[in-house]
């Protein structure tokens, strides 16, 4: 089966967007030297930080994706209203560097959600569904890595299928009893999967925004730039969703892959 028309050009621009993630990229021109280095640069304390907020962070926000956003579907998405106020929470951290750590970090990570969230409903998504708040949550697994990857392991799709198997287990103990359940592994299972990925891009943002010369301003800018990077795995994410309801997962998939190999990100 082959994809026709504008359902087609959606998912071209869906690869476009989930195969071409930039913001490493962009924090190198930004600094003017590799990221990698700048992260080397980072306290171990503060690393281990980021995965202990991260993971809270993301523990707490699993029952509110859709709760500050209403009820009407298939709404456009308020891409700026959140840029701007991610480009506050950076200016904040980057004027206090890493003493702002605790504060900053679930800020910004509860900012992007709640964009994360208006983009899948954007795209027809059902915000009071736990399959759309686990959705939801995966973006952040989108686009960072973490250092027991390997190549087979940080496409798009070969993110999802890690994470599909622990999906239906995590909805079915959100759905009896939440996230405030003691014994609720399956949901922590699925949050430790994606904590790492989001943690790693996340930890090289805060490098950067802690250099010295950036300050509040480069803060304010990283946060921009960090934000847009997810908005843009958020999009590329439900979109795909979407045709896939439509189409089918198994032919969007193929076609999918299609299309990664006529623009070159697959051989």
């Amino acid at each position: 089966m082959t994809i026709q028309d504008q359902d087609r050009r959606d998912l071209e621009a869906a690869v476009e967007l989930l195969e071409s993630p930039s913001f490493v990229a962009k924090l190198s021109d930004l600094i003017g030297e590799p990221i990698e280095k700048v992260v080397n640069g980072l306290p171990a304390k503060a690393s281990q930080k980021v995965e202990e907020v991260v993971h809270s962070a993301l523990i707490s926000l699993m029952n509110l994706a859709g709760r500050t956003l209403g009820e009407e579907q298939s709404k456009p998405a308020s891409m700026i209203t959140h840029k701007l106020a991610a480009t506050v929470s950076g200016a904040i951290g980057g004027a206090f560097g890493l003493a702002a750590l605790g504060v900053e970090l679930p800020i910004t990570t509860s900012i992007i959600l709640r964009s994360i969230a208006d983009i899948a409903r954007s795209e027809g998504e059902d915000l009071n569904a736990i399959e759309t708040r686990l959705a939801c949550i995966e973006v952040f697994a989108l686009g960072g890595s973490a250092e027991s990857d390997d190549a087979s392991e940080t496409g798009y799709y070969a993110v999802r299928a890690g994470l599909s198997k622990l999906a239906p287990q995590a909805a079915e103990q959100l759905a009896r009893s939440g996230v405030a359940q003691k014994g609720a592994d399956f949901v922590a299972r699925f949050v430790a999967k994606i904590s790492p990925r989001f943690s790693a891009i996340l930890g090289e943002k805060l490098a950067a925004q802690a250099a010295p010369i950036l300050g509040a301003v480069g803060g304010a800018t990283i946060n921009y730039l960090f934000l847009d990077h997810f908005q843009n795995m958020a999009r590329g994410h439900f979109i795909v969703r979407r045709l896939e309801r439509v189409h089918g997962p198994e032919a969007i998939r193929k076609e999918y892959d299609l299309i990664a190999r006529e623009m070159g990100f697959r051989k």
